[in-house]
């Protein structure tokens, strides 16, 4: 069976179609006259088109960054930042000898992979320094109120963040990442964080066994007008997708759309366009459909680029 659907609110406008042999039940809810329509013509391009690379079945190709948090963090404005930016400074030896192989773990099977040392992970982790802390006093306030002394510089803006993250422990273990066989534990080093609540994992996978998400076939047209891409994922949890819609600057709320087929899950979204002057450029609006079924192995293609999307929480 093929349905379409569009997640307007919280409300939801079915509509079914008739059956394909061979299919699986996918909801639709029209957005508009033309909308609903185009988006299902584009989508099915799309999945029609979607051919898996190498490794996509047997291999590991995986859908999300290396760096994954294993649990809730407790961030501050600081280290979020100082996370999202790659700043860290090690207080302990980092080892350099390279470990024997391990094993991912997929729902259908297991996976046996060389893996690189702590110190290459560390490397890879480490994006640099952050910038000098302008105007921030070298030592603690003595005030015991922390208000600011007489003599003290009035800043009217807030201090630049310039904290970087302290790695005090290093261990092997697994972390949880997406792939294109679903959700697998796969080998990763973890680095034990002073500023954070949990540690920060890297995954230890060599590179030169690690695959990459293939090329969409991207269709012959232009996107339709009132439909809009989707940029990444931010999440995958069963049959729920957060994703992030690019929206103009000046357009209505964005619809996400969703076409679920046996293999692919195809998404992307509906706006009503501004008629107005405005200016040009991309804003980015979050979103989520849930599917009929938990996603699975089932690739998640963008409906205007027909490439496969990965996880970059926000």
């Amino acid at each position: 069976m093929r349905r379409v659907v569009a997640l307007l609110g919280i409300s939801l406008l079915a509509l079914s179609a008739c059956a394909e042999p061979g299919g699986v039940p996918v909801r639709t809810s029209p957005t508009g006259p033309d909308q609903r329509p185009a988006f299902t013509e584009r989508a099915e391009e799309v999945a029609a088109g979607w051919r898996p690379g190498p490794g996509w079945r047997d291999g590991y190709v995986p859908l999300q960054d290396a760096t994954v948090l294993t649990g809730d963090p407790g961030f501050t404005d600081e280290t979020k930042v100082a996370f999202g930016a790659g700043w860290y400074r090690d207080q302990i030896p980092i080892p350099a000898a390279v470990p024997k192989d391990g094993t991912i773990r997929f729902p259908d099977g297991t996976l046996r992979v060389p893996l690189m040392s702590a110190a290459d992970a560390y490397a890879q982790l480490r994006q640099g320094d952050p910038p000098p802390c302008d105007g921030r006093p070298a030592a603690p306030d003595p005030a015991p109120t922390g208000r600011p002394g007489p003599n003290d510089p009035v800043s009217t803006s807030a201090p630049t963040p310039c904290v970087p993250l302290t790695v005090t422990e290093v261990r092997l273990g697994t972390a949880p990442v997406l792939t294109s066989r679903g959700r697998a534990e796969v080998p990763a080093w973890l680095f034990t964080v002073d500023e954070l609540a949990v540690p920060v994992a890297r995954i230890a996978v060599a590179p030169r066994v690690t695959g990459r998400p293939p090329g969409g076939a991207v269709p012959g047209r232009p996107l339709p007008a009132g439909l809009v891409s989707a940029q990444e994922l931010r999440a995958v949890e069963g049959n729920r997708i957060d994703y992030v819609l690019g929206v103009g600057a000046c357009d209505g709320p964005p619809t996400p759309l969703v076409l679920e087929r046996p293999d692919v899950v195809v998404i992307g979204g509906a706006v009503v366009t501004s008629t107005g002057t405005c200016t040009a450029q991309l804003v980015l609006k979050p979103v989520s459909v849930t599917l009929d079924a938990p996603l699975g192995g089932r690739a998640v293609l963008d409906a205007a680029s027909g490439a496969p999307l990965t996880v970059r929480p926000g």
